[in-house]
Order: C-alpha cells, then sequence, then structure tokens
C-alpha cells in the first residue's frame, strides 16, 4: 500500500493460477507411459526370440522326422505314414542334404513356388527382429522353406512349412505379452508412485503449505515449519525454509518494534522538548538560590535532566536513515573521557572505581562529539553491570577506559569488572533490540556506538578472556595528502 496525499492506493491481488492437474496426478501420468514403454522395448526382443524358438522346434522336429524316414529300408516309406509324420511336424516337406546330393525325405502338397526361405545358419539379432515384424504384419498364408544344420553327417536340412500358423502363435503370444506386460506396468506404476508419493509429493506439499501459510501470516511463529529428520536434500530444503523463516519472523517483529518506537517517538516528541525545557529553566533558577541544601541537589537535578536530554536525543537519532557524516579533527581523548565520567554520574558514585589509562597527549581523529556518545554509551552499559551484580559479591566495582596509539590507528578500550555479556547475546551484539538484558533498556547503546565507530572507518568488536566485559575502539587516522602537508608546512 502506497499512501499518497488523497487516498492510499492498494496494490491489486496477485493473480491466482487457475486449478490444474497437481504434482501427484503428474507424477502417476508420467509413471504409466514410461513403464509401457520399457515393456514395449522388453516385447521387441521377446517376440524375436519367440519366433526364434518356434523355428528351431520345427527343426528338431524335421530332424526326427528324418532320422525316421532315413532308417526305412531302401528308403521306401508309405504314403500315408509319410502324410502323419509331416503332419505331426507341421510341414509340406522335408528334405536332407549329404555331400552333392539333395534328397527329398517326403513331401504332401508340395506348393509351386517359395515365399520365404530363412537359413538359421546365418540369421543375426537384427534380422531376426525385422523378420519377426514382417512376420506379424504380412496377410494371408505364404510358404516357408527353412534351412538349418541336419544330425549326422549331412550338411543341412530343408523343411518347407506355411507361415501362417507360426503367424497366429505369434498373435498369442504377443497377446498374452501385452496383457501381462499391462499388468506388471499397472502394477509398478502403481508401487513407484506410492514410492515417489510418500518419498518426494508429500513433502512437497508439506513445504508448499508452510509457505502458502507463511505468506498469509508472515508474523505468526505458528506457521514455520517444523523440518524432518532427513538427510536428503529434501530435509536440508526443509530445515534452511525454518531457517528463513524464523529469521524473517525475527526481522519483522523487530520492524514492528521499530515502527512502533518511531510512532510513539514522533507522537511525545513534541510535548518532550516542552517539558525538558521548562525543566533545565527551573534548574537553572534553582542553581541561583543561595539555599545550601537547593545548591547541594541542583546539579544532581542538572545532570538527570542532560542524561535524558541525551537518551531521547540518542532515541531519535536511531530513528532517523543515517546518522550525519562526523566532522573529524585531531582532538585530545582526555577531555572527553573526564567529560563522559561527568555525564555517566561515575564521579560522584563512590562504589564505583574509575580507572583512566591513556597515554599522555595521545590524539584521535574524531568527530568530537560523536565519539562522546559512543563512550558514553560503553559507560553507561559498564555502570548499569556492575550495579546488577549481587549485593553481597564482595569483588570491586571498576570502570577502567584505556587508550593507545599503534601506528596511524588509535586504540580505545573501555572495560568493568561486572559478570559480562552473555554467551546468547553475542551472536546479534550490535543490533537493535537484541542485547537490553536490564527492565526497561532500549537495546540501542551498542548499535549507535557501532553505527558511529564504523561512520569513521574504524571497528568496534567485544574482546574475548578477560574478566567482566571489555570493548575496544580502532579508529584510524585519515589518510593525507603529501601536496598538503607541504603546503601547511609551507604556509606556516
Amino acid at each position: 500500500m502506497s499512501a499518497t496525499d488523497d487516498q492510499p492506493t492498494i496494490e491489486a491481488p496477485r493473480p491466482t493460477p487457475p486449478r490444474r492437474l497437481g504434482l501427484s496426478g503428474k507424477l502417476l501420468l508420467l509413471t504409466i507411459p514410461l513403464v509401457m514403454i520399457a515393456g514395449l522395448m522388453m516385447y521387441v526382443p521377446t517376440i524375436a526370440n519367440f519366433r526364434i524358438n518356434r523355428l528351431n522346434d520345427r527343426l528338431a522336429a524335421a530332424n526326427t522326422a528324418a532320422l525316421v524316414l532315413d532308417a526305412a529300408p531302401s528308403g521306401m516309406v508309405p504314403d500315408s505314414l509319410a502324410r502323419q509324420i509331416l503332419k505331426s511336424v507341421g510341414a509340406r516337406a522335408v528334405a536332407i542334404k549329404m555331400g552333392q546330393q539333395r534328397r527329398l525325405l517326403a513331401s504332401a502338397d508340395l506348393p509351386t513356388a517359395i515365399d520365404h526361405d530363412i537359413d538359421m545358419r546365418t540369421m543375426t539379432v537384427w534380422s531376426a527382429i525385422v523378420d519377426s515384424f514382417d512376420t506379424m504384419l504380412e496377410t494371408g498364408n505364404h510358404t516357408i522353406r527353412l534351412v538349418g544344420p541336419a544330425p549326422g553327417g549331412a550338411q543341412f536340412i530343408e523343411v518347407v512349412f506355411d507361415e501362417k500358423p507360426l503367424r497366429q502363435a505369434m498373435y498369442r503370444f504377443s497377446r498374452n505379452v501385452l496383457l501381462v506386460s499391462l499388468g506388471i506396468a499397472m502394477l509398478t506404476a502403481g508401487l513407484v508412485y506410492l514410492a515417489l508419493h510418500y518419498l518426494f509429493v508429500r513433502p512437497m506439499r508439506r513445504l508448499t503449505a508452510s509457505l502458502v501459510g507463511f505468506h498469509e501470516n508472515p508474523e505468526s511463529a505458528a506457521s514455520i515449519i517444523v523440518p524432518s529428520q532427513r538427510g536428503d536434500e529434501i530435509g536440508v530444503a526443509e530445515r534452511e525454509l525454518s531457517d528463513m523463516q524464523r529469521d524473517l519472523v525475527s526481522m519483522l517483529h523487530q520492524k514492528s518494534r521499530l515502527a512502533a518506537l518511531g510512532l510513539a517517538v514522533s507522537k511525545i516528541n513534541h510535548d518532550l522538548r516542552n517539558l525538558l525545557a521548562s525543566s533545565q529553566l527551573l534548574s537553572d533558577q534553582l542553581a541561583s538560590v543561595p539555599d545550601p541544601r537547593v545548591q547541594r541537589f541542583a546539579p544532581k537535578l542538572m545532570r538527570s535532566l542532560e542524561r535524558a536530554i541525551d537518551f531521547c536525543q540518542s532515541t531519535l537519532s536511531y530513528g532517523r536513515a543515517q546518522e550525519a557524516a562526523p566532522d573529524r579533527r585531531m582532538i585530545l581523548i582526555e577531555p572527553v573521557v573526564a567529560e563522559v565520567r561527568e555525564s555517566a554520574g561515575i564521579a560522584a558514585d563512590a562504589s564505583i572505581a574509575w580507572v583512566s589509562a591513556i597515554e599522555r597527549g595521545l590524539a584521535v581523529d574524531a568527530d568530537p562529539d560523536q565519539l562522546f556518545r559512543v563512550l558514553l554509551n560503553l559507560v553507561r552499559n559498564a555502570a548499569q553491570a556492575l550495579e546488577s551484580r549481587p549485593k553481597g559479591d564482595a569483588a570491586a566495582l571498576q570502570i577502567r577506559i584505556t587508550g593507545r596509539r599503534e601506528g596511524s590507528v588509535a586504540i580505545i578500550e573501555v572495560s568493568d569488572t561486572g559478570p559480562g555479556v552473555p554467551a546468547r547475546a553475542r551472536e546479534h551484539l550490535f543490533e537493535a533490540f537484541q542485547t537490553s538484558g536490564r527492565t526497561g533498556g532500549s537495546g540501542l547503546g551498542l548499535t549507535i556506538a557501532a553505527e558511529l565507530v564504523r561512520a569513521h572507518g574504524g571497528d568496534i568488536h567485544l574482546v574475548e578472556g578477560t574478566i567482566g566485559a571489555t570493548f575496544r575502539i580502532s579508529i584510524p587516522d585519515r589518510p593525507v595528502e603529501l601536496q598538503t602537508v607541504r603546503n601547511e608546512r609551507a604556509r606556516a
């Protein structure tokens, strides 16, 4: 929704695609033809092998008949017996070649011409496949002369028979194979479908449902998917989606808090300024009263007002898009540290010891106001951490500030003897609203400090392995052109 001067403009809803076949249905429709294609690929060599087996059976029967016919005395076999033998073999004629002589052992109703010649001795796999489909695609009753090896000393045996019985047998076999293949295909497709459905489709539906629910209500933690224990890619996708949803929910909650903070600050900003201005006027008038009691409490009241003004100013500054660019110059660090101590109230607090170990004459290339804000936030955090320690703890309460120079980099450390930073808070230490562990805390101090330090091109981080908490600030000097330095020296 984009707001205008007159009325808001509502973004058009995203068009919903028409309801079509789901992933499960597509999987089923894809599995059945694939299984059928696999069955068809198996059928091609199977039907060729069936035809070869039938031809070999015909040769085997012809060899047996040839032995019977050749064993007859003087080769004389009654016509009736020869016809019975040929009928049992399913042939019209049986001949055998021995040496240079071809001998017709038996014949009955020989055709006038042979339509096809098949030589089993020279048949290849490809020719067997092609001849099988040629046989099935032909019509009518053709005559086939089959040649194959013969037993004994004969060179080969020849069998003449009709093609139609062979074709009919191949049709019956194809029908049986089709029915069995169809049953196996349906069973296999069903098993594959169920396996893929439970392994892939159901998890994908779960992911899709989680995405749709999260899109409808992205701020609800109830719509976050609970990842399974799968170790494959779907398990990785579930875990990554869960982490992404948790990060987005946390981010949205943070943005909501920022929006609420900005709205609240914008409402009370005007009245708060008036109240603080009136309080400052009253405190100035109280400071001129000669009463000793008033003189004793007036500075404390003024410091309290200054703290309130500084805190409101830091909150307002964080609400802007970005901080103003630092007005950097070489400044001495010791006066800034002294002002931070007074503003934080450490000078009047006898329970917290203040230790300043700064190199004499240490200068930092920084914006004095922004550096003051950085150190003030760190010192206040340290004081609050010391105040949160148990009252029975006899350990010394101390805040220590050290400063030194390492080449062109100024190093400032703020440390305390408090309980330290909890382990769960270190991952989001410098993020807004993530590190405030006390009642009424805003969680903005470290965020503002980190933003100001980075604007100087520096770095701030928590030093590990120290008593309490130690924050180290590194601010490098700006590079200066050599010609500029020479010009300044020349003017001097």
